[in-house]
C-alpha cells in the first residue's frame, strides 16, 4: 500500500475490516505462513493469489477460525479477535464460501439458506417454512441473487447453487465474505453474473477476500491483489495497474509464459474412437447418452462443459471405470468396451483423474507406493511374482525432481502433501508411463501457475510426440489454448465439435448452457459434428 494512501486512513481514522497482523503458523516441519501482515478495506475486493503450498488457504483458515495462529493478531475493524472456532468468526460477521458447495441436494434452496437457524412456528416445533421462503426470497432481492427460495438443489445449475452459499452466508449476517476459487465450475455467462453480484455486494458496504489462481479474473473485480510465496506476503498492488506478466513474477519468482505456443498439429491414425456411447450414472440415469468422437495421434480433442454434465462417468467409461449400457470403445483398433482398468492400463492408457483422492491415490500409502498405482504388475518394476523397490525408487525419485514436488519426500505419506504437489505427482507418474494415450481430466484443478505451464508444456510434447490426448477441462482457456479440436457438453449429449481458434468465449459459454449461437453454423468450418 501507497504511503499516501496511509497517511488518508490515518488521517480519517479508519481501520480497515480485516488486519491480520503477524500471523505466523506452523506445523510440524513446515512454516505455513511467516509473519504476514495483510490489510483488506471495508467495501473493496481484495483478491490473494499465490503458488500451490504458498499459505492462501491457512490464512485464510486463521481469519475464518479454523486455525488459531501460532503468532500474531486478528483485527476486526481494528479491534483484536481471537477465535476457537468458525462460529466464533461467523458472531464477528465472517463468512466462507467454500469451493466445493455444502448444500443438501434433496432440500430446497429455502431450507439449505436457513438450515442451522431455521424460524420455527407452533412454539419452536417445526420449522416455519412459509417464513423461510419469504425471508430468503427478501434477501436474494436485496443483492440481486436470482433464485428460487422453493427449487430442490439438485434441480438448479451450478451458477445458482453459487448464489444459494452467498445467500447462506449473508442470511447469517456475514459483512466479510472469502470465496475460495468462485468461478471453479462456471460458465463465463455464470461468471460474469457473479463478478456483477460481488459488486452489489461491495456497494452494500460487505468487503470480499477472493482466492482465485486466474489472474485475468483477479485483474478484472479486485481492486487490491496480495500475492503470497512460501508463506510470506510478497506485496500487495493495485489491480488497477497491474498485469498478469506482474503477478505471475511475483508468484513464482520468475518470468512465466502464460500464453501456450502450439505448433501446428500433425494429425495420425485413428487412437481413440467412441461411437454411440450411453453411460448410466450410479443412481441408473443416463449421464451420458449416444455419444461419439475420436481422438488421433499427435492432436489434442478437447471436451467442454460445466461440471455434472456427463463428463465424469464418459471418461470413467473410456478408462474402465464404469460400463457403459450401449455403444462401442475402441483403442489401438480392438474394442475395449468390457476390458479391465488393468488391460487398458497394459495397453498403454495413461489417466489422470478428475478426482485425485478418490481415483489417483491412496492417501494412506507412500508417495513410493502411489507410484506403483497401476504398474505394480509391469516390468520393470515387478517380474509378475515380486516388486523390484530399486526400480521403484528410482522411478519416483525421478518424477519428484521433474515435476517439482514439494517436499521431495518419496516416503511421505500422500495425505501429507497439498493438493497441488498430489496433482504434479500423479501427472507425472501417468506421463512418464509412455502412453499411447494419455486422457486428462481437470489435469491443473488446484495447481499454480508454475506448474500449470510446466504440465501445458508436458502436454504439447506428448502431442509432438504422436500421441493421442484426451484433456477435459472446465478451465475455458486451458482447453481452448491446448486443444486441436473441442467437443462441448451439455446434458450428457456433445453437442457440437468446434475449431478452438475459430469459436469466442462467449460463442463457448451459450453452448456450454445448450443454446447454439445464431451466428455459428453447425455444418460449416466453425462448428461441426463430427465422430472422428
Amino acid at each position: 500500500m501507497e504511503p499516501d494512501e496511509q497517511d488518508e486512513r490515518a488521517t480519517t481514522g479508519t481501520p480497515p475490516a480485516v488486519h491480520l497482523d503477524g500471523i505466523t503458523k506452523r506445523f510440524p516441519g513446515v512454516i505455513a505462513n511467516d509473519d504476514v501482515d495483510l490489510e483488506v478495506e471495508r467495501g473493496t475486493i481484495h483478491a490473494l493469489v499465490g503458488e500451490n503450498g504458498a499459505g492462501k488457504t491457512t490464512l485464510m483458515n486463521v481469519l475464518y477460525g479454523l486455525y488459531e495462529p501460532t503468532e500474531g493478531t486478528v483485527r476486526i475493524d481494528g479491534e483484536p479477535q481471537t477465535f476457537d472456532d468458525p462460529g466464533d468468526a461467523m458472531d464477528v460477521g465472517i463468512g466462507m464460501i467454500h469451493q466445493h458447495f455444502m448444500l443438501v441436494d434433496t432440500m430446497t434452496v429455502a431450507e439449505n439458506v436457513v438450515l442451522g437457524d431455521e424460524p420455527t412456528k407452533w412454539g419452536g416445533i417445526v420449522t416455519d417454512r412459509e417464513r423461510a421462503n419469504r425471508e430468503t426470497q427478501a434477501l436474494a432481492d436485496r443483492y440481486g441473487l436470482e433464485v428460487e427460495p422453493t427449487e430442490l438443489i439438485e434441480e438448479i445449475s451450478v451458477g445458482e447453487q453459487q448464489r444459494v452459499e452467498i445467500l447462506k452466508t449473508l442470511y447469517r449476517g456475514a459483512d466479510i465474505l472469502i470465496l475460495d476459487e468462485p468461478t471453479a465450475v462456471l460458465t463465463p455467462q455464470e461468471v460474469q453474473s457473479l463478478f456483477g453480484i460481488l459488486r452489489e455486494l461491495i456497494a452494500e458496504g460487505k468487503t470480499i477476500i477472493f482466492i482465485t489462481h486466474k489472474l485475468g479474473e483477479a485483474l478484472e473485480v479486485a481492486d487490491e491483489i496480495s500475492v503470497l510465496r512460501k508463506g510470506k506476503l510478497v506485496g500487495t498492488v493495485d489491480a488497477e495497474t497491474a498485469t498478469r506478466e506482474e503477478l505471475a513474477r511475483m508468484m513464482v519468482g520468475r518470468d512465466v509464459l502464460l500464453e501456450v505456443d502450439k505448433p501446428a498439429a500433425s494429425r495420425g491414425d485413428l487412437v481413440l474412437d467412441v461411437e454411440a456411447v450411453t453411460i448410466e450414472d450410479d443412481r441408473g440415469v443416463v449421464a451420458a447418452d449416444s455419444v461419439s468422437f475420436g481422438v488421433h495421434q499427435g492432436e489434442v480433442f478437447g471436451i467442454a462443459g460445466v461440471d455434472g454434465n456427463g463428463q465424469s462417468e464418459l471418461i470413467e467409461a473410456i478408462t474402465g471405470l464404469r460400463k457403459p449400457t450401449d455403444g462401442t470403445i475402441t483403442f489401438d483398433g480392438r474394442d475395449i468396451t468390457t476390458d479391465s482398468r488393468r488391460s487398458r492400463v497394459s495397453a498403454g492408457m495413461a489417466y489422470v483423474a478428475e478426482d485425485r483422492q478418490k481415483r489417483s491415490l491412496v492417501m494412506e500409502y507412500e508417495l513410493q507406493r502411489n507410484g506403483l498405482l497401476g504398474r505394480q504388475h509391469l516390468r520393470p518394476f515387478s517380474d509378475g511374482r515380486l516388486i523390484d523397490w530399486g526400480a521403484t525408487g528410482e522411478y519416483v525419485d525421478d518424477i519428484i525432481e521433474e515435476y517439482d514436488v514439494r517436499p521431495a519426500d518419496p516416503t511421505a505419506k500422500a495425505h501429507s502433501f497439498s493438493g497441488g504437489n498430489q496433482q504434479k505427482f500423479i501427472v507425472g507418474r501417468e506421463f512418464e508411463r509412455d502412453p499411447s494415450l494419455v486422457i486428462a481430466s481437470q489435469p491443473t484443478r488446484g495447481v499454480d501457475i508454475g506448474s500449470i505451464e510446466f504440465i501445458h508444456n508436458r502436454l504439447l510434447e506428448l502431442r509432438s510426440d504422436g500421441k493421442a490426448v484426451l484433456l477435459v477441462s472446465s478451465k475455458l482457456d486451458e482447453v481452448t489454448q491446448l486443444s486441436d479440436r473441442l467437443g462441448v457438453m451439455h446434458d450428457g449429449e456433445i453437442i457440437a465439435v468446434v475449431d478452438p481458434d475459430e469459436v469466442t468465449e462467449e460463442e463457448l459459454g451459450l453452448l456450454m448452457a445448450g443454446e447454439r449461437p445464431d451466428n455459428l453454423d453447425v455444418d460449416g468450418a466453425r462448428v461441426r459434428r463430427s465422430s472422428v
